[in-house]
């Protein structure tokens, strides 16, 4: 199928409202446009630059973290959460109680992604993986309702209040199983010649198109990406996420996808995404280039802590996993008295690596705020 000749699917009459019946899209793909080969020239030799960091820097496990903490306050940002990334690392007593709901989403978002990938080591990118990662993100909090962990059996629909003003109505849900197991079928077809982020482009897309959940779809398709991207090996660790990049260019992205539906401008579209894909690797190598900068500078204040120093390098571990912590956190992680973590914390903060940030004199925090601030920007 070449994509200046692609047609999306067709509009569907149902009893008072017409759903969108999406092509299949487990086939070979060409295209004539020249800019998608140079932009995916680039997207993949950013992506090979910040694969490079996973390999080369000692202990990455300690950095990947705070990436799907970014990804999970990012990717609910975009579904109308309020969570804001300080709020995403604070334990649940220390949340509002009007902000809670939002804050579990956000939680939610970042068990679902560390049990996925880690789930990737036996089981491949499938809709079985997808399934148990949506129940993992709808369990205790708004759309827990609606199915989690199953693909729909009614009809949903995107913007308005009913089907009847809807901005868009995906497929049917009798259409959503082949719709789906076509598009897994896409992911793993070795008899076609398409490149991974071509691969990956039209798959979110069609994922975003069918919707198979009743809620959660934005969420599950965003994740999808870096799943995508390490169960084919371009990723040695989940380092990329674009809901940072589909955030700040939000209107683009939802065009992008219309525009798709609307006009069968896929050529428009995977355009959009290779940008997204090369912009955001781009960004990812540099804040690990800061990382380590940052690491450096604090590994060698630590030196200077003299008989604190072994427990300082072990606090600082701890710190890039949980760059916001209490004293019983040290106490925990690091195996020592209630005292010795309190005289490790005032030196930490001596040495403005950490701050105190309730200005209470009980159930105190305390963040790394160097660190946090190269998530935020």
């Amino acid at each position: 199928m070449k994509f200046e000749s692609f047609k999306a699917g067709r509009w569907q009459q149902r009893y008072q409202y017409k759903s969108f019946e999406p092509l299949p899209v487990n086939h070979g793909w060409t295209w004539e446009d020249p800019t998608i080969n140079v932009l995916l020239e680039q997207a993949t030799r950013a992506l090979g630059e910040l694969n490079a960091f996973s390999l080369i820097v000692p202990d990455i496990d300690l950095f990947i973290q705070m990436h799907v903490v970014k990804e999970a306050q990012t990717s609910s940002k975009i579904e109308g959460t309020q969570t804001g990334i300080n709020e995403a690392l604070l334990p649940e007593e220390q949340i509002l109680p009007e902000k809670r709901d939002d804050w579990r989403e956000v939680r939610n978002y970042i068990e679902g992604v560390n049990i996925a990938i880690a789930k990737l080591k036996d089981l491949p990118l499938s809709n079985r993986l997808l399934k148990q990662t949506h129940a993992i993100l709808m369990q205790g909090v708004r759309g827990a309702y609606k199915q989690p962990g199953e693909f729909r059996v009614s009809q949903n629909w995107i913007g308005g209040s009913s089907l009847t003003d809807a901005t868009f109505i995906p497929p049917h849900q009798d259409s959503v199983a082949e719709l789906m197991g076509d598009l897994e079928k896409f992911w793993h077809n070795q008899e076609i010649m398409v490149p991974h982020l071509v691969r990956l482009a039209i798959s979110h897309y069609q994922f975003e198109t069918i919707h198979p959940f009743l809620d959660g779809n934005g969420r599950i398709g965003r994740l999808m990406i870096p799943l995508y991207l390490v169960s084919m090996g371009l990723l040695a660790k989940p380092s990329l996420y674009l809901s940072d990049f589909f955030e700040r260019n939000r209107s683009s992205y939802y065009d992008a996808l219309t525009q798709v539906r609307v006009s069968n401008d896929l050529i428009h579209w995977v355009r959009f995404f290779l940008n997204g894909v090369a912009q955001t690797a781009t960004k990812g190598r540099e804040v690990f280039g800061q990382i380590l900068t940052l690491r450096t500078e604090v590994e060698q204040s630590v030196l200077t802590m003299g008989k604190r120093a072994p427990s300082a390098r072990l606090a600082l571990n701890l710190l890039y996993r949980k760059p916001i912590i209490e004293a019983t956190d040290f106490e925990q992680a690091l195996a020592v008295s209630t005292p010795t973590a309190n005289s490790l914390i005032k030196a930490l903060i001596d040495k403005q690596i950490v701050v105190e940030i309730t200005g209470q004199q009980r159930g105190r925090v305390y963040s790394f705020n160097r660190y946090i601030n190269l998530f935020v920007s």
